[in-house]
């Protein structure tokens, strides 16, 4: 069956590896003290460190923090947090994301020809919306209809991609999901959904023979049958 939506990954899938964990990941390391300084009569921020507090009672929230950053944990309250970061440092003109130019192309294409786009990440939302409204091509957020964080349950849990179809009232059988982790696509397979594991030679992704592969979006356009890029 064609697919009549993609909901798909970031980091590994639309965006190198290296762009997450070289530039955004060291990016919000650096600037957490004086954010936390300069922020901290914000509301948002308020509840962020009172969830750290829950979650780890006793703690000084800002160690918890250090300690999920070192162990890319993925924890709401700190991808919240790192999202709220990375928007300071992409206003500010510090941050610029990357996207792969092959990934720009299929997504208008995709888009052009009918297809409902969606993200899910373990990046909040808002991260989510920075990286795709900062991109080579400009923003691309307008091609989304949906976004999901962890908020909707963890990436490994078929539970999640369950909600997802329910939230996008797409029949799971009908959303094609895209990643480069086989354990996000086992949870996904296992709720119904159609998958493909991105094996991009420049992430030095691994593939897990488990799932369908690609080694680009216009490689997933040839196997699915979707709309291709003019």
């Amino acid at each position: 069956m064609r697919p009549t939506a993609i909901l798909t990954d970031i980091e590994g899938t639309t965006s190198a590896i290296a762009f997450v964990k070289d530039t955004l990941f060291p990016y919000a390391a650096s600037a957490l003290d004086e954010f936390l300084a300069k922020r901290v009569n914000d509301p948002a921020v308020k509840e962020i460190l009172a969830q750290v507090e829950e979650l780890v009672p006793g703690e000084a929230p800002a160690t918890a923090l250090r300690q999920w950053m070192a162990a890319d944990a993925k924890v709401t309250p700190l991808k919240t947090l790192q999202g709220l970061i990375w928007e300071e440092g992409y206003r500010s003109g510090a941050l610029k994301s990357h996207t792969w130019p092959d990934v720009i192309d299929c997504l208008k294409a995709w888009s052009a020809g009918g297809l409902r786009l969606a993200v899910y990440s373990s990046g909040s939302v808002a991260a989510q919306k920075l990286l795709f409204g900062h991109s080579e091509a400009g923003d691309l957020t307008p091609l989304f209809s949906s976004f999901f964080d962890t908020r909707i349950g963890g990436k490994r849990e078929a539970a999640s991609y369950a909600a997802i179809a329910k939230a996008l009232a797409v029949p799971a059988g009908e959303i094609l999901f895209l990643s480069d982790v086989a354990e996000e696509l086992d949870a996904a397979k296992a709720s119904g959904l159609q998958v493909c594991q991105l094996v991009r030679a420049e992430d030095g992704t691994k593939p897990s023979g488990r799932h369908p592969e690609a080694k680009d979006f216009p490689a997933v356009t040839a196997q699915f049958g979707l709309p291709k890029a003019s």
